[in-house]
C-alpha cells in the first residue's frame, strides 16, 4: 500500500512538472543567475520594483480578470499594510511608531490590510462597471488626503522615513541581492497562489459571477460574497506588495498612496493584460524601465525631461490601441498570425500538409 502511495506522488510530481511550460523553466533559471550579471541598481531598482508593483497590480489582475471589477483602491490597499509596518514596527518617527516586533507587526498590518479592503469590497460590489471605478477613486483619493492631513497618527505630509526591513539570520534584507530574492520569492509565490486560486472551486466560481452573477445565485452561489472574498484575497497581495515597497524606499509619505500611483496600478495590469496572473508583472516591467529611462530618452532628443509621463501615456495608448488585452493579446496575435497560412489564411493545423 505504501509502495502504490508513493508511486502515485511521484506521478502526481511528474504531471505537475509536465504542465509547467518549458519557456517558464528557461525563465526562471534566467531570474535565479540574473544577479551576477548586472549592476546593483538593475537588480534593486528595476527588478524589484517591478516584482513590487507586480505584485500589486496581481491584486488588480485577479479582481478585474477573474472577478470582473476593477479597482483603483489597490494602492491604497499596498500604502494601508506600509502604514501599518511604520506605526507598529520601528521608523525615525518613535513619537508615533511602536517598536513591536517584526513578528507581530507584519501579520497585524496584513490583517487589517484584509479588514479595509473586505469593507472597502463590501461597498464597491454593490456598484458596477464606472461606478465601481469611481468608488474606488473616491475611496483611495479619501485614504491619500487622509494621511496628508493627519499628524497625530500618519504623520501628515512628512510620513515615515528609516522604516526598514527586519534583520533576520544576519542578513542585511534591504541589500541589493538579498533584497532581489525577497523580492522573486513572493512575486513568484504571489503568481503561484493566484493561479492556484483561479482554478481552485472559488476561483471557478468567482468567474462564474464575472460571466454571469443571475445564473449563479440562481445555482445558489452568494455572489456578494465572492466578490468580498476576492477583494479580501487582492487585498493581501496589495498590502505584501505595498510592505515591500516601504522597505525598498525605505519610507511611506502621501505621495506613495496618491491619485497618480492609483492609476499607474491600473495602467500597469492593461499593459500587460487582465487575462492571466504574468500579465501583471509584464506590465510592471515595461512600466519601470519607461518610468526610469524615458527622462535620459527626452534630455538626449533635446525634449523637456519633465514631459516622461507623457512617453508613459503614449506607450499605453499605442498598446491599448493595437491589443485591448495588452501585450499578453499582442503575443496571441503573433501566434496567431504564424500559425496561419498566408496564401489560404487559414490555419496550418487545418492543411493536410
Amino acid at each position: 500500500m505504501a509502495d502504490v502511495t508513493s508511486h502515485t506522488q511521484v506521478v502526481r510530481a511528474r504531471n505537475w512538472m509536465d504542465a509547467v511550460p518549458p519557456a517558464y523553466w528557461v525563465l526562471g533559471v534566467i531570474l535565479l543567475v540574473i544577479p551576477a550579471f548586472v549592476s546593483d541598481f538593475v537588480m534593486f531598482q528595476i527588478m524589484g520594483w517591478s516584482y513590487i508593483l507586480g505584485i500589486i497590480a496581481l491584486s488588480l489582475m485577479f479582481l478585474g480578470g477573474y472577478g470582473g471589477m476593477v479597482s483603483l483602491a489597490q494602492m491604497a490597499f499596498a500604502g494601508f499594510a506600509g502604514y501599518m509596518v511604520a506605526i507598529f514596527g520601528d521608523s525615525a518617527v518613535t513619537a508615533i511608531s511602536q517598536g513591536w516586533p517584526w513578528w507581530i507587526v507584519i501579520p497585524l498590518a496584513l490583517f487589517l490590510t484584509v479588514l479595509v479592503s473586505v469593507a472597502v469590497g463590501w461597498l464597491a460590489v454593490r456598484t458596477e462597471g464606472i461606478y465601481t471605478i469611481m468608488i474606488t477613486l473616491a475611496i483611495a483619493a479619501a485614504f491619500f488626503y487622509f494621511t496628508r492631513q493627519n499628524y497625530e497618527l500618519f504623520n501628515g505630509f512628512q510620513g515615515f522615513n528609516s522604516v526598514l526591513p527586519p534583520q533576520l539570520f544576519g542578513v542585511d534584507w534591504r541589500g541589493p541581492y538579498a533584497f532581489y530574492y525577497l523580492c522573486m520569492f513572493w512575486a513568484v509565490l504571489g503568481y503561484a497562489v493566484v493561479l492556484y486560486v483561479s482554478r481552485a472551486p472559488f476561483g471557478l466560481a468567482l468567474q462564474g459571477v464575472r460571466d454571469n452573477p443571475r445564473r449563479m445565485a440562481a445555482l445558489g452561489y452568494n455572489v456578494t460574497a465572492h466578490r468580498v472574498a476576492a477583494y479580501a484575497f487582492a487585498g493581501v497581495l496589495a498590502g505584501i506588495g505595498g510592505i515591500l515597497l516601504t522597505w525598498q524606499s525605505s519610507q511611506i509619505s502621501p505621495g506613495t498612496v496618491g491619485i497618480g500611483p492609483a492609476i499607474d496600478i491600473l495602467v500597469i495590469a492593461v499593459i500587460g493584460g487582465l487575462r492571466h496572473p504574468i500579465g501583471a508583472f509584464i506590465g510592471a516591467f515595461i512600466y519601470v524601465l519607461l518610468k526610469t529611462f524615458a527622462v535620459d530618452v527626452l534630455v538626449a532628443l533635446g525634449l523637456a525631461g519633465e514631459r516622461f509621463q507623457l512617453v508613459i501615456g503614449l506607450g499605453f495608448l499605442i498598446i491599448v490601441f493595437f491589443s485591448p488585452d495588452g501585450i499578453l493579446g499582442l503575443w496571441d496575435k503573433y501566434r496567431a498570425s504564424r500559425k496561419r497560412d498566408p496564401l489560404t489564411g487559414k490555419d496550418r493545423g487545418d492543411s493536410p500538409l
